[in-house]
């Protein structure tokens, strides 16, 4: 039996530009953090290679409250030079994850594509915003950048993409 999948959640490693880290060191991390197995469904090197990690037939860790119907995917950076946020996605990262996405979706067409901060709480309940971000994670909205990929049901987690969609103007 497949599992349900109806998120596809991005992600960041957190790790520096320039610095490729592969699938085993980011499982060593994750069992040292108590997990059974790599957090993330899938992981994409600096240099675009898409690398497995957990089974997609079983359940991730990788977002609170959001794992048991979604699959995870992070590409190695997300962190400038000093160690500050930063969409550090290499030209060949940015293909991959749209090769993995275009993928995934055949086989899961109903699922969304979220950015793991998109998962933050909306306090003011009119779509999640930069100030209300626990994480920076991936880096960049993916929400947005994936539009054309979300499902004809899509109900996004951020103002900006809510705003986008109703019509609204841009605040920022």
């Amino acid at each position: 039996k497949m599992r349900k999948v109806n998120k596809i959640v991005i992600h960041c490693t957190a790790t520096k530009e320039g610095q490729n880290v592969s699938p085993a060191t980011i499982k060593q991390w994750h069992l040292n953090r108590g997990f059974s197995d790599i957090g993330y469904h899938y992981v994409i090197g600096i240099e675009g290679k898409i690398n497995a990690g957990r089974a997609v037939s079983r359940a991730g860790a990788h977002v609170k409250n959001g794992n048991s119907d979604s699959i995870g995917i992070s590409y190695v950076g997300g962190l400038d030079s000093n160690g500050k946020a930063k969409d550090t996605r290499t030209d060949a990262q940015k293909t991959s994850l749209i090769k993995i996405l275009k993928v995934l979706k055949n086989i899961y067409p109903q699922a969304s594509i979220h950015g793991h901060r998109d998962y933050s709480p909306d306090k003011d309940g009119d779509g999640v915003e930069k100030h209300e971000f626990m994480k920076q994670c991936p880096c960049y909205n993916a929400e947005e950048e994936y539009l054309d990929l979300q499902p004809k049901s899509f109900k996004p987690k951020t103002k900006k993409v809510k705003d986008k969609l109703n019509g609204k103007k841009q605040s920022n």
